[in-house]
């Protein structure tokens, strides 16, 4: 089976000039003769009436869904790729025709072990929707609840496997054979594809995703989410909640039923940065099919198969970044870069500032219609390589996220200032975390620490004690130690103190409050 996939590899590779890619970028030029020799023995193809990332476009597409898929991830690295080849792979569609509806129903027999009419009152054999993975039909549940039943496209392990076997074999020798082939790391984009795309396979980490983000956003004004029905998933199915809206790119249906975009757009900035900054988990895919617009006006969140989540450190660098680009104060951009490690320690900051300042100072007081976000980083990247920046692999969902807000900004409010509505938002999560209300929450936080340490601390004096009395020669480095714990004693006394002040003025305050 391998061997004849890769005869279709070679025939589509062949039938798009992609070898014509390979040879005429070969970094020591030695395959110039054999870049003549290809065009003369394929004579027939007209190379030149498309552009090279067009044609690589064309071959993905003639591949299939999961190199289509693999395009998809590979147009978010836009710090390795040139701009006009991320540009046209972000053109790919995850289009796939549906699989047939007895191979669905047999497989959502197989998973729950019963016959179809036993699992469900109703079960429309038509799909709704169909992805390189998995595709979607509506059922009903013998109580009356109407769900949406994902499917996973049987078969797919093995087909997934033989063709990551090629894509790591290809990458190697591209990276082998094209001059920008290191730069492009193209194993460690496979592999990284590779994680994505078998968590993709798993219903339940699925299922766990749209929990998750459900719960986070419960009683939204802003997003629904729907309830995922465990008792009805499995790694290969899941059953979830039917939504009931438009989706988000048929704008003239959304004014229809008296939606307003303006207020639409400024919402799913709002969402947007409320994932990345208050939870620190998001939704990694939002594609305007993944995107539907409740009669209510709120947002309604659909396929949670790719979600990323960033920790604290994360969240504070790219807060700080934010706000300090919204001020336009790019020492401090600079200046954060070398704190996280990002950049050389060695990096001259008033350098790496006159650097962010050229690419970014041009795009404000301009209105979304006017941005290029995609244009933006990748400015950003390249600026990002001449400093030796390292872009961070937890980041990359993040970017690819952003490019499709903008997408979606500039669809449902070409005026919409992404800059002007984000702004206030990270002001007041800044506010949270670094004023006195983030000073109590760490409190409450650190507050077991202290309580599990603080008791062990005249317990470990007296070991130091009974050391230095058994080791008199040891004594200096003994004493320093004592010292140092004695210290560090002393100091979480007045932490403790303080914040026992700090608990009893906050209780005063809420007693007050209340009998006011």
């Amino acid at each position: 089976m391998r061997l004849l996939r890769l005869a279709k590899i070679a025939t589509v590779a062949i039938r798009y000039g992609l070898d014509q890619m390979v040879l005429e970028h070969e970094p020591t030029g030695r395959a110039r003769g054999l870049s003549r020799l290809s065009r003369a023995l394929f004579f027939w193809r007209d190379l030149d009436r498309r552009s090279e990332a067009e044609r690589l476009r064309l071959a993905l597409e003639a591949l299939g869904p999961i190199f289509v898929k693999f395009g998809q991830v590979l147009s978010t690295r836009r710090d390795l790729l040139p701009p006009d080849l991320a540009e046209e792979l972000a053109k790919l569609q995850d289009q796939v025709p549906p699989f047939p509806s007895e191979q669905a129903i047999a497989q959502v027999e197989a998973a729950y072990g019963k016959p179809l009419a036993e699992i469900f009152a109703e079960f429309d054999p038509t799909p709704v929707a169909s992805a390189s993975v998995a595709q979607v039909h509506f059922a009903r549940l013998h109580d009356g609840r109407e769900v949406a039943v994902k499917v996973l496209r049987p078969g797919m392990k093995p087909v997934i496997g033989h063709d990551l076997a090629l894509m790591d074999t290809l990458a190697g020798l591209t990276e082998k054979l094209w001059a920008d082939g290191k730069r492009l790391k193209p194993r460690e984009v496979v592999a990284e594809f590779a994680k994505h795309l078998y968590d993709e396979l798993d219903l339940m980490r699925e299922a766990a995703n749209c929990s998750q983000l459900r719960r986070n956003f419960e009683n939204s004004p802003l997003l629904l989410v729907p309830e995922v029905h465990w008792d009805y998933c499995t790694p290969s199915v899941m059953a979830m909640e039917r939504m009931h809206g438009i989706p988000i790119s048929q704008t003239q249906r959304l004014q229809a039923q008296g939606t307003d975009l303006k207020a639409l757009s400024r919402a799913g900035v709002e969402i947007f940065f409320t994932q990345v900054f208050r939870d620190g988990f998001f939704h990694a895919d939002m594609h305007p099919g993944n995107i539907f617009v409740h009669a209510d006006g709120r947002y309604i969140a659909l396929d949670f198969g790719i979600v990323a989540t960033l920790n604290d450190n994360d969240k504070n660098y790219l807060a700080q970044n934010f706000l300090a680009f919204f001020r336009r104060d790019y020492k401090r951009v600079a200046e954060a870069h070398i704190e996280s490690g990002w950049a050389p320690a060695d990096t001259r900051v008033d350098e790496l500032e006159a650097a962010i300042r050229a690419v970014c100072e041009p795009i404000f007081d301009r209105p979304l219609k006017d941005i290029s976000f995609g244009k933006l980083l990748l400015r950003l990247f390249q600026t990002s390589r001449r400093f030796n920046v390292e872009i961070q692999p937890q980041l990359v969902m993040l970017q690819k996220t952003l490019l499709n807000i903008e997408g979606l900004g500039r669809q449902l409010d070409p005026d919409l200032d992404l800059w002007k509505t984000a702004k206030p938002f990270l002001e007041k999560w800044m506010e949270s975390q670094m004023g006195w209300r983030g000073f109590v929450r760490n409190l409450k936080n650190e507050a077991p620490y202290w309580a599990r340490s603080l008791p062990q601390i005249p317990r470990l004096a007296q070991q130091a004690l009974a050391a230095q009395a058994r080791a008199p020669e040891t004594g200096v480095a003994t004493q320093a130690a004592l010292a140092a714990i004695q210290a560090t004693q002393a100091r979480h006394e007045r932490w403790l103190r303080l914040a026992l002040l700090l608990a009893a003025g906050i209780f005063a305050l809420e007693i007050f409050r209340s009998l006011g």
